[in-house]
């Protein structure tokens, strides 16, 4: 007797522990930058990607006719976004490169190689176009230093494997400095269907590029969500738009489900944690996940956006597309940065939108 309940107690304590262990997340607040701001003959919007280095924040502008990043101060104080401040507009658009002509950039990500200060983008290219999404590097001044070799079933040809609009999308720095993830927004079209509001196998992939070798070196499945919501117009969809390497091989995943019909409260954002275990099927040589047995990554529901839609300006949820760490709070703990893409406001209102959360262990 005296053995089982020593045994139950080591049990509880051991559960307890993996408890702990498990990550939360928290509102904090809301910052609005005005419709149309302008800075350096640039209007603010489309800001589609946000990373952190020595103290300034680098967002992305998805406009492929002129492509460009800024070099932005966040101001946080007392668990409030006290101010954005946009410092500085770099564009990419030396007609002397060859890269920057015969590509289409159309970004939607960016990371900084802190170590180098050089930066890091992706884009989604253009499918309809045969234009290949692409991972590329320049230096502070957005002059073009390289490229990535990306696995051959990135590339559009003749065979249709990829989603117009729906290539990589969302991109994220390893913790341990030696290269870096990017995922798809979509499914490849040999891998699954895109989420609809049945049950079906939507698996994006995620890849880990080498920094030193430029090639990607894995890659995992991850699994989509189904639309939840019921339709009120003919756009249905749910894709990744953000991903954020937190801690060794777990991931947080933005995901956004949007449907037309629903004026500018068509977006549903949610937060998932996926975490790359043991049995996780590295995909990287697989052509075609429709014919293959894989196991995905783990996944669970931390944060719903709806839970906090009356703390937001006109309870809106917009099109958060970007996700970085933010500073440390005072109490210690970490905060995280979103940012939503307005699409310069051509689909109707649409919010400049950052959010700042709390991550709580």
């Amino acid at each position: 007797m005296k053995i089982k309940f020593i045994f139950l107690l080591a049990s509880l304590f051991i559960f307890s522990c993996v408890k702990k262990q498990e990550v939360k997340l928290t509102f904090l607040d809301e910052y609005i930058v005005k419709d149309s701001l302008a800075i350096n003959n640039s209007i603010i919007g489309g800001l589609s990607g946000i990373d952190y280095s020595n103290g300034y924040y680098y967002l992305v502008i998805d406009d492929a006719r002129n492509p460009r990043f800024l070099k932005t101060k966040i101001n946080i104080k007392q668990n409030k976004i006290e101010s954005v401040d946009f410092k500085k507009v770099i564009y990419l658009n030396d007609s002397t490169v060859p890269f920057y002509t015969k590509q289409v950039l159309d970004l939607e990500s960016i990371f900084i190689d802190t170590e180098n200060k050089q930066v890091n983008f992706v884009s989604e290219g253009s499918i309809i176009r045969r234009k290949s999404p692409s991972v590329f590097t320049t230096d502070s001044l957005g002059n073009f230093i390289e490229k990535y070799t990306i696995p051959n079933y990135f590339i559009p040809n003749e065979i249709k494997k990829l989603k117009h609009n729906g290539a990589f999308e969302g991109s994220s720095k390893s913790l341990d400095n030696k290269g870096f993830w990017v995922a798809m927004e979509s499914p490849l079209i040999v891998d699954g269907e895109e989420p609809t509001f049945k049950k079906t196998s939507s698996p994006i992939r995620i890849t880990y590029f080498d920094k030193q070798k430029k090639i990607a070196t894995k890659q995992y499945a991850y699994l989509l969500d189904s639309v939840s919501r019921v339709a009120k117009g003919n756009i249905n969809l749910n894709g990744l738009t953000a991903i954020l390497e937190f801690k060794k091989d777990n991931f947080l995943i933005v995901e956004r489900a949007y449907q037309n019909g629903y004026g500018p409260y068509g977006n549903t954002l949610r937060i998932f944690q996926a975490t790359v275990e043991e049995n996780s099927t590295n995909i990287l040589d697989v052509q075609s996940l429709k014919e293959t047995k894989f196991n995905p990554l783990k996944k669970r529901l931390l944060f719903d956006f709806n839970d906090v839609k009356d703390q937001l300006t006109k309870s809106i949820v917009d099109n958060l597309e970007g996700i970085t760490f933010g500073p440390k709070l005072e109490n210690g703990n970490q905060s995280l940065i979103l940012v939503s893409d307005d699409n310069f406001q051509v689909y109707g209102e649409q919010l400049n939108q950052f959010i700042l959360l709390e991550i709580q262990n």
